[in-house]
């Protein structure tokens, strides 16, 4: 359902708004209770847990398909746009989204297929209360980021390659990683928090023979994204970001459903989990103590199962896991739980994700995954890294200035970047390097889930020690928790500028973004981010 344009952003309540018992906060928090919640709503209209249906997350269909040279080609197209959602029981919430559903529609693709995806600009008339130095004069802009896919430089979603309403990019992938859960996102400058947070997020799925072979597929392959948000008394979206310092809901929802229920068969699932929030990070574990088994991180399979009975899931990790079913009676219900993390900012209900409801019905036993948990799987490139391969190793200091209040990585801001005429770069690795960084929160109180776009990289140490048992795969978001220093090995296999920033998507917003360049792409260059590819005026027809 669509809404009027010109009127969506008054009515979604996501502007700066006087929130009741939810003051802003500029100073860091503990991972403590401040109050029952964050909403407006009444007890009445507030969702209870464990009653919503669980949702699979929708998929997209290619508008074509065709051959390249021997290369299957598949063309997809999503549309920006203003729509309803169906997230409280009692009324709707106005939301932007891809196609205008939240979660967007999924993308899923065999590996070394070239995807052609045109992201379509319908966002006109709508402006962001205090934000409108950030839009364009006609609504909001647009730029579209493949999280977790080695893109082009052009095709990367780069902050300041914006698409104006009423305009349209094609962005070309072409899937040639391993298998990995990734996500595509917006990433305009200064809007990345309020466009997530309206709804602009959808996982990207690329397959291949090796994950075949060893996990469940089909209806027990199943992922989930996981968010917070917070209501207006009138099921309206309820923003703040506390002084750009992070944005936590008191509402957990999985596929956009509040505290889901999902039935499942007594046999072993496979869960693809991405934290879709702007700002919580979880620390998921099953109500019965059982472990679950790891067995993909953001880029793919990891070398071996790790079977852990908690993790630490920063925004924008995706973590991939079995679980074993067979061990429950029918009738049994399995609770996800959160025990979260220092530094999150928590409500009476935070502390529940969703549940799984065991049932009797028939498991077919012929398939070989409904019973077994690999324990060895498939490393990958960057796994096989040795740090004595490393011909450089870089530090970068994440920190809020003293002086501005900005936050900044080796005290440089996006803004800075900008003032430079993007030429201001954090590293110049040259291309095929194979690079150590090593990652420090030094300002007290914050965590920072840092994302380096292009590559894959492998956690080397954490505070001088192995890295946790469940990041033990390829990984391309780093949870650098207060005071932690982290360690993170990677070769930089394609030429061009990309982006590294912190995940906390208030903290990107202000400022916390700085880019590297990799080899010498010349003058003028070719994979210009900003240049190279430009959005085009939107005349298509509606379905392509």
């Amino acid at each position: 359902m669509e809404m009027t344009r010109r009127s969506v952003l008054t009515a979604t309540g996501l502007g700066a708004l006087g929130l009741v018992g939810y003051a802003g906060l500029t100073q860091p928090l503990g991972n403590e209770v401040l109050t029952k919640s964050a909403s407006g709503l009444s007890d009445r209209n507030f969702p209870r847990a464990y009653q919503a249906a669980f949702r699979p997350l929708p998929k997209l269909a290619p508008y074509e398909v065709s051959w390249d040279d021997g290369v299957r080609v598949e063309k997809y197209s999503v549309s920006a746009r203003a729509g309803m959602a169906q997230i409280l029981p009692t009324m709707q919430t106005p939301v932007i989204g891809y196609n205008g559903m939240v979660p967007g529609p999924t993308i899923s693709v065999d590996r070394g297929t070239r995807v052609h995806l045109r992201v379509r600009n319908k966002l006109e008339g709508l402006q962001y209360p205090d934000h409108e130095q950030h839009s364009h004069s006609s609504g909001l802009y647009l730029s579209t980021h493949l999280h977790g896919h080695a893109s082009l430089p052009e095709f990367d979603g780069y902050a300041d390659d914006r698409t104006a309403p009423g305009f349209c990019k094609d962005y070309v992938y072409e899937n040639d990683q391993p298998a990995r859960s990734i996500w595509y996102h917006d990433h305009a400058t200064h809007l990345t928090t309020r466009n997530v947070y309206s709804g602009l997020a959808a996982q990207y799925h690329i397959h291949d023979e090796a994950e075949r072979a060893l996990l469940p597929q089909g209806e027990f392959d199943v992922a989930m994204t996981l968010s917070d948000i917070m209501f207006e008394a009138d099921g309206r979206a309820r923003f703040d970001d506390k002084d750009h310092s992070g944005l936590w809901g008191d509402v957990i929802l999985v596929n956009g459903q509040p505290w889901p229920v999902m039935k499942v068969q007594r046999r072993v699932y496979r869960i693809r989990l991405l934290n879709g929030s702007i700002s919580r990070s979880y620390k998921p574990y099953l109500s019965t103590g059982h472990a679950v088994h790891m067995v993909a991180t953001d880029g793919g399979l990891m070398p071996a199962t790790q079977s852990v009975t908690s993790w630490r899931h920063a925004p924008a990790e995706r973590y991939e896991f079995l679980i074993d079913f067979t061990k429950y009676a029918p009738g049994t219900q399995v609770r996800l739980l959160n025990a979260s993390n220092d530094k999150n900012v928590d409500f009476d209900h935070t502390n529940k994700i969703m549940a799984f409801q065991v049932t009797d019905a028939p498991v077919d036993t012929s398939d070989p995954t409904w019973k077994t948990i690999p324990q060895t799987l498939v490393p990958s490139d960057v796994m096989s890294l040795k740090t004595s391969q490393s011909s450089r190793t870089r530090y970068l200091q994440l920190k809020k200035s003293d002086v501005t209040n900005i936050w900044n990585i080796n005290e440089t801001t996006w803004a800075d970047v900008i003032a430079s005429g993007y030429t201001k770069v954090l590293a110049d690795p040259a291309l095929g390097a194979v690079e150590m960084w090593d990652l420090h929160t030094s300002s007290g109180g914050w965590f920072h889930p840092l994302h380096i776009h292009l590559v894959d990289f492998q956690i080397v140490s954490r505070n001088g020690r192995a890295p946790f048992a469940w990041e033990r795969g390829p990984k391309d978001v780093a949870y650098v928790g207060p005071d932690e220093k982290v360690r993170v090995l990677m070769r930089f296999d394609r030429e061009g500028r990309y982006m590294v920033h912190c995940h906390n998507l208030p903290h990107e917003d202000h400022d916390m973004m700085g880019q590297f360049r990799v080899g010498q792409p010349g003058d003028p260059d070719p994979h210009d981010p900003i240049t190279a590819v430009e959005p085009c005026p939107d005349t298509y027809p509606e379905q392509l």
